[in-house]
C-alpha cells in the first residue's frame, strides 16, 4: 500500500497519494507537542505533529525519515517472526510450546475424560484428549485449554510475586486479575486492584515479576516519577533489564499463542 492518512480536528480522514513511499501512515495533530515524531508499531505508523504544521511539511518530514521507518518495520517483523515461530500453527504431538522464556514439547495422550485436559509435568506439556476427538482436528481445543491453563498459572505466579514483595512497604493490592490486554502489560486501579496480562507467562519469569512489582508500586505512586522508579528499584535493582526486554520484544509477545 502507498499513501497516508491525515487525522486532524475534523472527524473525517483525508487520504493522500504519496507514490514514492512503501507504507501508509496517519497523522495526529496535538497541542502538547512542539516537534514532529514518528511512532511505529505492528498495527500502524503514526506521525504526531504540532497543530499548525503544514501538510507539506508533514510529508517532507516522513520522506526524510523513510529509511528509519522501513528499518524499524523490518525489525518489528523479525521480532514478530521470532516470537510467532515459538507458537505452533497446529497443536499436535511433538510441537514446541513457549512457556516462561523457553520451549517445551507437547505430547498427546488418549484419555477416557470427556474434555481436553492440560498438565505440565517434568518439562513436558501433556494434552489428554478424549478418544472421541482423537481422529478429529483437535488443535483449537488444545489451544483453548492451554490458554486457560496458562492464565491459572500466571495468576498463581503473580500471587507468589506479590507475597514476596508486598509486605516490605505495605503495597498490598486489593485483588489480582488476569486479563488479555491489547496494549498493556498491567494496570493498577484506583481501588488498588491490579490487572496482569496473561501472555507475560510466555516470557522469562523475571519479566512477569517486573510487571507485577511495577503495578504494586503504583499503589504508592500513581505516576512514573523519580520516586516511583526508586521504589521499583528498591524491590528489583535489576528492573531495567526486563523493562528493556519488553520494549524490544513486547509487540511480538503481545500476540500470545
Amino acid at each position: 500500500r502507498k499513501g497516508c492518512t491525515i487525522e486532524n480536528s475534523k472527524p473525517a480522514f483525508q487520504v493522500y497519494s504519496i507514490n514514492n513511499l512503501p507504507f501508509d501512515y496517519q497523522v495526529r495533530r496535538s497541542r502538547r507537542v512542539q516537534r514532529a515524531r514518528i511512532v511505529v508499531s505492528p498495527e500502524k505508523i503514526e506521525v504526531v505533529v504540532p497543530l499548525l504544521m503544514s501538510e507539506r511539511s508533514v510529508h517532507t518530514f516522513v520522506r526524510d525519515h523513510q529509511r528509519w521507518v522501513t528499518r524499524t518495520l523490518d525489525k518489528i517483523e523479525k521480532q514478530h517472526q521470532q516470537i510467532v515461530g515459538l507458537a505452533p500453527d497446529k497443536y499436535t504431538d511433538g510441537v514446541m510450546i513457549p512457556f516462561q522464556g523457553e520451549k517445551w514439547k507437547l505430547t498427546i495422550r488418549p484419555s477416557k475424560l470427556k474434555r481436553v485436559k492440560m498438565e505440565f509435568d517434568g518439562g513436558l506439556f501433556i494434552a489428554h484428549i478424549p478418544k472421541s476427538l482423537i481422529n478429529t482436528d483437535y488443535s483449537e481445543n488444545i489451544r483453548e485449554v492451554l490458554i486457560k491453563w496458562m492464565k491459572k498459572r500466571v495468576k498463581m505466579e503473580s500471587e507468589e510475586i506479590v507475597a514476596r514483595h508486598a509486605d516490605r512497604y505495605g503495597l498490598i493490592p486489593k485483588s489480582i486479575r488476569i486479563r488479555k490486554q491489547k496494549s498493556r502489560w498491567g494496570s493498577c486501579g484506583i481501588h488498588d486492584d491490579i490487572n496482569i496480562n496473561w501472555v507475560l507467562i510466555l516470557a522469562a519469569p523475571e519479566v512477569l515479576e517486573y510487571v507485577v512489582v511495577h503495578e504494586i508500586c503504583h499503589i504508592r505512586f500513581r505516576d512514573h516519577s523519580a520516586n516511583f522508579w526508586s521504589l521499583v528499584a528498591a524491590h528489583l535493582p535489576e528492573y531495567k533489564k526486563p523493562r528493556a526486554w519488553l520494549r524490544k520484544q513486547g509487540a511480538s509477545l503481545m500476540l500470545g499463542l
